[in-house]
């Protein structure tokens, strides 16, 4: 970080003043954590007793044949405890909350992973918890939605604005405000004011610290390049930061929708609809109108359908140590139906725009070459929203027999 709180132009904390002293108190015990070996011990020993950690590097044979290219490998945060890389940050955090002394956590969530994630911690550690989610999100994720309740969250649908992550998080922002004394927001991703973006992707670092000695295990060598998809760009930062300071092409795919000139996507760093502004707390790139309006966004994916990104991705973009891509919901769907049908693995939606990018550019590599595709969660939170794309018969008769079953 080039100052507290920012990475290079981006990032801050843009809070208003009643949140100072909740904050100073949270950047306090961070920084006592991060300076405490003891803690990094006791975290690590948590998410391997308790989530698989750590997580299969797995080599994907029959894609790496498919393609005649570079070999590829796959980083199976689906095994991860709750089904996603979601569960690294959310236990960190709460091991923050204990030491805190509060006694409630909330929690935003899109595709429902990091609410699902949250509601685990919570019942595990005793905290009183509350998810907000869009009624979007609620609809197209009502699995997780089922989970989180009966683990004895409290799941509020949000009806404001767009009805997606960004509206989300604004109503958890409320509740923080006017709950500070026994409440933390456990924030899900690498967003937000100072320390959040800093303290999710330490966290998170865990993932890209077993990639890498994982793949030179394996492989032998470093990968050519690593792939992950970016929505606030937590499992991104997972990831890369195992590569950070390697000879390693690192590769963010963003949410093309249904493409970058349709208006209906989520790319804030490779598209043309994106521009720098304040909101949520921090400065980055944020999809928005020329008088600092939040568009409407797209994704087939719920967990990529944000305005904003994460501000270190955003410098990481400057930097050009990054590269960002966009994958259409038409790829994802298709590089989905291929991962199923070769690997026998299913990718969730989120995920399967990094295989988008992989598998276009897997070829062009010697295969002498690795790559590793961060899967950051899997596919069965996805269900209707698959069954759907793919329009299966068998599946709408299914739904309209329960239905009928319910209705009785």
């Amino acid at each position: 970080m080039s100052k507290k709180g920012f990475f290079g132009n981006w990032g801050g904390a843009y809070i208003p003043e009643v949140l100072n002293q909740t904050f100073r108190q949270l950047e306090a015990e961070y920084g006592r954590a991060r300076q405490d070996p003891s803690f990094w011990q006791e975290y690590t020993a948590l998410m391997s007793n308790y989530s698989c950690r750590p997580t299969p590097l797995t080599y994907a044979a029959n894609l790496s044949r498919h393609f005649g290219g570079a070999q590829i490998y796959i980083k199976r945060e689906d095994l991860n405890h709750t089904g996603a890389h979601k569960a690294n940050n959310v236990m960190g955090q709460g091991l923050l909350v204990k030491r805190m002394g509060k006694k409630r956590v909330i929690a935003e969530t899109g595709a429902g992973q990091h609410g699902m994630a949250t509601a685990t911690m919570a019942a595990k550690f005793g905290f009183a918890c509350t998810i907000y989610m869009g009624e979007v999100d609620v609809r197209r994720q009502r699995p997780n939605v089922f989970w989180m309740e009966k683990m004895g969250a409290t799941v509020v649908p949000v009806k404001d604005g767009s009805r997606t992550l960004k509206d989300a998080i604004n109503e958890a922002f409320r509740d923080w405000v006017t709950n500070l004394d026994d409440t933390h927001y456990v924030f899900g991703t690498a967003c937000g004011p100072a320390p959040f973006p800093e303290m999710v992707s330490w966290f998170q670092s865990i993932i890209g610290q077993e990639a890498a000695r994982q793949i030179l295990e394996q492989h032998g060598r470093l990968p050519a390049r690593v792939y992950a998809c970016v929505g606030g760009g937590s499992n991104a930062m997972g990831v890369f930061q195992g590569f950070l300071g390697d000879d390693v092409e690192l590769v963010g795919v963003e949410a093309g929708g249904h493409g970058l000139d349709s208006g209906r996507h989520a790319s804030r760093l490779c598209g043309r609809d994106a521009s720098p502004g304040v909101a949520q707390g921090y400065k980055s790139m944020f999809l928005q109108n020329e008088d600092g309006q939040m568009l409407e966004t797209h994704s087939v994916a719920a967990g990529l359908d944000y305005v904003g990104v994460s501000p270190i991705l955003s410098d990481l973009a400057d930097k050009k140590r990054v590269r960002f891509e966009s994958a259409t919901d038409q790829e994802v769907i298709a590089a989905l139906d291929l991962t199923m049908r070769l690997e026998g693995i299913i990718p969730a939606l989120e995920s399967s725009h990094a295989f988008v990018q992989a598998f276009k550019e897997a070829p062009e590599l010697p295969q002498e070459a690795a790559i590793i595709i961060n899967m950051s969660g899997r596919g069965d939170k996805d269900i209707f929203t698959i069954a759907h794309a793919f329009d299966d018969p068998s599946w709408k008769e299914f739904i309209i027999a329960r239905a009928e079953e319910y209705r009785k």
